[in-house]
């Protein structure tokens, strides 16, 4: 991966991979509900910046639960991740059994764009890299 950092702070980073041609964003352990907004909100920011069409999402480290953002996820930031251009989502799970029930509780509510779970970063770049 060919990354630049475009964004870090206590709860995630976020870098363009020119490789791949995507956002790479890498969620850091304590996540709750206002940190997964600001964090989401950055993301969106710079999807629309990079003209970005997919993400992968890394919540691999992630230790906590943040059921609270679950449903403003699927509902208000999905939408205007799909309205800024984002088509494909591939969404690396945490192995926190909490963390998993957020992302899953999360596409609940989501009706676009694709958005695809995966347990490894092979698996999750190998299929947005064919999208």
């Amino acid at each position: 991966m060919a990354l630049r950092l475009l964004h870090q702070d206590a709860v995630i980073s976020i870098a363009y991979d020119y490789t791949n041609d995507w956002l790479y964003a890498d969620w850091q352990a304590e996540q709750d509900s206002f940190s997964v907004q600001a964090g989401a909100l950055k993301m969106l920011e710079l999807l629309r910046q990079e003209r970005a069409r997919k993400v992968l999402n890394d919540n691999r480290r992630v230790q906590t639960i943040w059921a609270d953002a679950s449903e403003w996820g699927g509902r208000v930031w999905f939408p205007l991740m799909a309205e800024a251009g984002l088509e494909y989502f591939a969404w690396v799970y945490s192995p926190n059994v909490y963390s998993r029930l957020s992302t899953d509780l999360t596409l609940q509510h989501t009706r676009k764009p694709v958005v695809m779970t995966f347990d490894s970063m092979d698996t999750a770049s190998a299929w947005l890299r064919q999208m």
